[in-house]
């Protein structure tokens, strides 16, 4: 992946990425694998487990360039059972 140093790159973008997990017990360690090795371009984390419904939720608040925030949500969308879907500031 392009790597995020801290403080924002040039041509940074604040944005969110939105994750959801199908099967909790195989995706999640490859997903969070993922989020460590981005980890300086993730400004906020939120995670909930939605158990009666077999569903765990991820909200990122991310400061990147397109190129990284677009590696990031690739990477994680080829993960079995993981939906991502993103937004960027302008």
């Amino acid at each position: 992946m392009a790597t995020c140093s801290a403080g924002a790159p040039a041509g940074a973008r604040i944005g969110f990425v939105g994750i959801l997990i199908e099967d909790r017990h195989t995706a999640a360690p490859e997903v969070n694998r993922i989020l460590s090795e981005c980890g300086d371009c993730i400004r906020a984390r939120l995670g909930m487990p939605w158990r009666d419904r077999g569903v765990s939720v991820v909200t990122l608040v991310v400061e990147a360039t397109t190129d990284q925030i677009g590696e990031l949500t690739g990477r994680l969308g080829r993960v079995p059972g993981v939906t991502v879907k993103s937004g960027l500031s302008r």
